[in-house]
């Protein structure tokens, strides 16, 4: 008889904790725009410290950020571009872009040798001629089956590949004339030069 008052008190217990409740979906935290009696201002939501930008907002309609004037790509990037900018730059291609585009921008990358399309070389003379703004374009928006990278880049990086795209460019078809006598010393010989 006592084993069973002993569960009968057991079960009461268990039923009276069950039907305890939590109050987990009232917890004790500010809602938005509720008052608070802790900030002088009285208001529990905070206003935004000076010169935040909203990360879904993207309103920023000024060159650096879209790579545009007006309706215009900008020809020229709205940055200065140094060494630090093209080792940023490279090393940002050298992640989101090698892959599909190759080291040295010809299009050759690992995904292509597995299968994936082709993406045009940045050698060839339509791409030598487009403006800044369009690498910049490209990148933000992504072109044809490239994926847009605006996410996952943030816009000073895009301008730093751009940048070194244009390196790439230059290295793959710069004038012997603008190369120092050092640097024309480690070229290759062509045959019959002596």
């Amino acid at each position: 008889m006592r084993d069973a008052r002993l569960g009968a008190v057991l079960a009461a217990g268990m039923l009276a904790v069950a039907a305890c409740r939590q109050d987990m979906h009232d917890q004790p935290v500010y809602e938005a725009y509720e008052p608070s009696a802790f900030f002088a201002d009285g208001r529990a939501s905070r206003p935004p410290v000076p010169g935040t930008v909203a990360r879904d907002e993207g309103d920023l309609h000024d060159p650096f950020h879209t790579g545009r004037r007006g309706d215009a790509l900008v020809d020229r990037m709205p940055v200065a571009i140094d060494a630090a900018m093209l080792a940023r730059g490279r090393e940002r291609y050298d992640v989101f872009c090698a892959p599909c585009h190759g080291r040295v921008g010809t299009g050759d990358g690992m995904i292509v040798q597995r299968g994936y399309r082709r993406p045009p070389s940045f050698h060839e003379p339509r791409l030598r001629d487009a403006s800044d703004g369009h690498f910049f374009d490209a990148i933000t928006n992504g072109f044809g089956v490239m994926p847009r990278y605006a996410g996952q880049v943030p816009a000073v990086d895009r301008w730093a590949i751009v940048g070194y795209v244009r390196a790439l460019q230059l290295s793959q078809d710069a004038p012997v004339e603008l190369l120092s006598p050092d640097e024309r010393a480690r070229l290759p010989r062509e045959a019959g030069t002596p």
